[in-house]
């Protein structure tokens, strides 16, 4: 199951879908509520909001899922682990915000110094936006310029909600669950420096190193659809 990041929706993950069910995994890359195609109501989105709808959806399968999310989906799979662990056989973060207990993505990020920010517009509705020209050059350095337009022209509004409420997860629950990392060499969103630094705090086994941008579903799909079947492979859920 596959959870995209801040302003991405779930065709975000197009070039990788195709590329886990070729080596036989079944695929859900659930639209977030408010995000994407659903982004009339993007005011409407939050950690708790995404987290109950991917935690419900968990519920539903017959077995254990693999659990992915890139970039501000990792605050939102550390919650539902928190509500869920029985039911996730790994999680694994995609450049991901791994964040301890009762830290907030806008408090962490605005912590780390060496990255290079782009300019986020606040709206009445609670939402949030990118300057689109801000997004190739922070979001898709390595990534194809014909990828890199694609997804500007796709990026929503995020809730701000989102990006300021803290992460709730424990050692006893969330702490429980195997957990894998995906860093990217190349991260001007969530830098190396940050990722390893919270890999510290929660260590994660195994630890795969693309050298690409923020953005390896659409940088590096192969290499990325590869670390997701290994660890399938390693949790027991072979295809």
């Amino acid at each position: 199951m596959l959870v995209p990041g801040a302003w991405h929706g779930a065709w975000c993950w197009e070039r990788v879908v195709p590329l886990l069910e070729a080596a036989g995994h079944r695929v859900l890359a659930p639209e977030l509520h408010g995000m994407g195609a659903d982004s009339a109501r993007a005011a409407q989105g939050s950690l708790a909001v995404w987290a109950d709808q991917v935690a419900q959806l968990i519920c539903e399968q017959g077995e254990p899922v693999i659990l992915a999310g890139h970039s501000r989906g990792g605050a939102v799979i550390s919650e539902v682990a928190e509500r869920v662990p029985e039911r996730i056989a790994s999680l694994v973060y995609i450049a991901a915000l791994l964040l301890p207990d009762g830290v907030a993505i806008r408090e962490f990020l605005g912590e780390t110094r060496d990255r290079a920010a782009a300019e986020i517009v606040k709206r009445d509705d609670g939402t949030c936006t990118v300057v689109s020209a801000d997004v190739g050059p922070v979001f898709y350095t390595t990534t194809d310029p014909e990828w890199a337009e694609r997804a500007a022209s796709l990026l929503t509004p995020e809730p701000i909600a989102a990006l300021a409420t803290p992460v709730h997860v424990t050692a006893e629950r969330f702490g429980r669950v195997p957990r894998a990392y995906v860093e990217c060499l190349q991260d001007l969103a969530v830098p190396l420096t940050a990722q390893r630094a919270m890999q510290a705090t929660w260590p994660c086994d195994p630890v795969f190193t693309l050298d690409c941008d923020h953005s390896p579903f659409y940088a590096m799909p192969a290499e990325l659809a590869s670390a997701l079947h290994r660890v399938a492979t390693e949790r027991g859920l072979t295809a």
